[in-house]
């Protein structure tokens, strides 16, 4: 890509946004932030899909590939950092995964209050 004063703009906030996230108890902060985001919209996407019974299908489609897609691009990230260690754990990657990780755990449990 070109050096445009908009690229630089955008890499010179990302590299200060992860400056910022390098104290870890920022980091944890926004970790639980994410899960905890996830976790809201996956009960949301359940309660109102499940509102009316035509949503259910597609609403599950949209979730699952969501996570499918999500866990190729952390894992194949994962490996490309064990080959390179020179490649830093990328925030936003980390955060992402973390929101999957909330929406599947509120599917779990929205599971286990239909199932009882």
């Amino acid at each position: 890509m070109q050096r445009t004063r908009l690229n630089s703009l955008i890499d010179l906030f990302s590299r200060r946004l992860e400056l910022l996230f390098t104290n870890p108890w920022r980091r944890i902060a926004l970790s639980l932030i994410s899960v905890l985001m996830g976790f809201f919209m996956g009960s949301a996407i359940v309660t109102t899909a499940g509102q009316d019974a035509a949503w259910d299908v597609i609403g599950a489609a949209i979730i699952f590939a969501f996570t499918e897609l999500v866990s190729k691009f952390v894992y194949s990230h994962d490996r490309q950092a064990r080959s390179n260690p020179r490649l830093r754990t990328n925030l936003l990657l980390d955060m992402i995964n973390l929101f999957k990780i909330g929406v599947i755990y509120s599917l779990f449990l929205e599971a286990f209050k239909l199932g009882s």
